[in-house]
């Protein structure tokens, strides 16, 4: 199965979403990649949707990547004695860690590290911003706050805190017990992190899972924002989380933060996924918005690696449609005479290794050539990352002997991954490629090809090696 378009499409299973039928349904209409929401999933239930996801990659015969998304550190206040109360505009309000039921001077509060962190005049935003406190006076025992806009606030609502950085790392203890759970079933191929605020944040994380999955970070923070650079140098990938970054900061510095994101982590050649609200009105509408239309062309522009669905697919009326849909705005726009000049414009100088010299060779000799696709044999899925950095218009088959490494690969731009034998001396290699590249719709006999790879082979490391090949009659390596 090829698909048409270079961006990934990311899609979170869920109520609408969870039987092996519609799973293959979805990865028929565009899926790449399934997300996996540990918020909404017990164990049994990520365990066989791991089982089912599996089940349709035998099926189809082609790697699918999995993400489990951690909940994170979820800050909510506690209950009132009627369940909710209305507050006037400028009146006091206090957040402190008496556990009794709250009215309309105060509420519990049961996460001390706010109480200890929190300053004068740090916000407090309450049920997504909709109650907006100002931080009068705070001490170990009590936040005294002013209401300066909305009234409204009512049982377990949850708390953001935009100006304030907590001491708290970005792993709660049922993100622990969900990691552990996610890396015994030992199918699963990224994990996100919620909340993240600095780099150290990954650093435990990092510890437990040993190498053993990939880790996204998302940055839906301001305090993630600030230090950006050094967050995407620890992770494997990132993703720009829209919704938190819309209570937390102002919602008209999101569209100019997401580009900043989304080419930070480009240059620096991991992997960006832009998420959130893309076709929110298909979870009830078999169409989505222009608007939203719009809001997925301007995230395949950028040359974002993936966008996700969430609620759309996860819950909505119209997963599948969800899916078609996005698959065909993306298609369109990969299209536009455009969108090869966007690109380009936006390519970051290489770095200076051989791997990012051999990939930068490789996709300027496949342009200058005019050859029919770059082929990169890959073990770690360092040299598929490296040439979908480079952000060719030509195709790119990633070929790699690690089942779990094209997994992976199934997020990137571009890259369409196979599961090959390795190669046991170069001329079986370049058969090999050809042979695929011919078998896939990639090229055709008389056609050139060009190929990158590591040598001696078998040893991963930097990729050193380019070659053009033609295509034969037999679809092998011509001589």
């Amino acid at each position: 199965m090829r698909r048409n378009r270079r961006v990934k499409i990311l899609a979170t299973l869920g109520p609408a979403s969870s039987e092996e039928a519609m799973i293959r349904k979805l990865h028929e209409a565009g899926a790449d990649v399934f997300r996996i929401n540990m918020s909404h999933t017990d164990h049994d239930t990520m365990r066989e949707l791991v089982r089912r996801i599996r089940s349709v990659e035998l099926a189809v015969g082609r790697p699918i990547g999995i993400l489990a998304d951690l909940q994170g550190p979820k800050l909510r206040v506690g209950k009132f004695k009627d369940g909710a109360v209305t507050l006037a505009l400028g009146q006091d309000f206090t957040l402190d860690d008496n556990p009794e039921e709250g009215d309309e001077t105060r509420v519990f509060l049961p996460h001390p590290e706010i109480l200890e962190a929190v300053q004068a005049g740090h916000r407090l935003l309450i049920d997504d911003g909709r109650l907006q406190l100002l931080v009068l006076e705070t001490d170990s025992k009590h936040i005294r706050c002013q209401v300066v806009a909305g009234d409204k606030i009512s049982n377990r609502k949850g708390v953001s805190l935009p100006d304030t950085l907590l001491s708290s790392g970005a792993l709660t203890e049922k993100d622990r017990k969900d990691l552990d759970a996610v890396l015994a079933v030992g199918d699963v191929d990224w994990v996100a992190l919620s909340f993240i605020q600095r780099p150290e944040d990954l650093a435990e994380a990092r510890k437990i899972s040993r190498g053993r999955v990939a880790l996204m970070s998302k940055i839906e923070k301001p305090q993630a924002v600030e230090r950006l650079d050094e967050i995407i140098e620890l992770s494997d990938a990132i993703m720009v989380a829209r919704g938190d970054l819309g209570v937390e900061l102002p919602l008209e510095m999101v569209p100019s933060i997401q580009k900043r994101i989304t080419r930070a982590a480009r240059k620096a050649g991991k992997p960006v996924v832009v998420a959130t609200q893309m076709l929110e009105s298909m979870i009830t509408a078999p169409v989505p918005t222009r608007a939203e239309v719009s809001d997925v062309s301007v995230a395949v522009y950028e040359g974002a690696d993936a966008i996700m669905l969430s609620a759309e697919s996860a819950a909505g009326n119209y997963p599948v449609e969800a899916v078609a849909t996005m698959n065909r705005i993306a298609e369109q726009i990969e299209q536009d005479p455009l969108y090869s000049g966007i690109i380009l414009a936006q390519r970051s100088e290489p770095e200076a290794t051989g791997a990012d010299a051999v990939s930068l060779a490789a996709r300027q000799m496949a342009e200058t050539l005019n050859v029919a696709v770059i082929v990169t044999y890959t073990a770690t899925g360092t040299t598929g990352l490296r040439t979908a950095r480079e952000r060719p218009m030509t195709p790119i088959l990633a070929l790699s002997p690690v089942l779990s490494t094209a997994r992976r690969l199934s997020l990137c731009w571009g890259l369409h991954c196979v599961v090959t034998e390795d190669a046991y001396d170069l001329d079986a290699m370049i058969d090999t490629a050809c042979r695929i590249a011919v078998e896939e719709g990639y090229a055709r006999a008389g056609e050139r090809v060009i190929i990158t790879a590591g040598v001696p082979l078998r040893i991963p490391g930097s990729t050193n090696m380019l070659r053009i090949a033609h295509i034969g009659s037999d679809g092998l390596s011509a001589v």
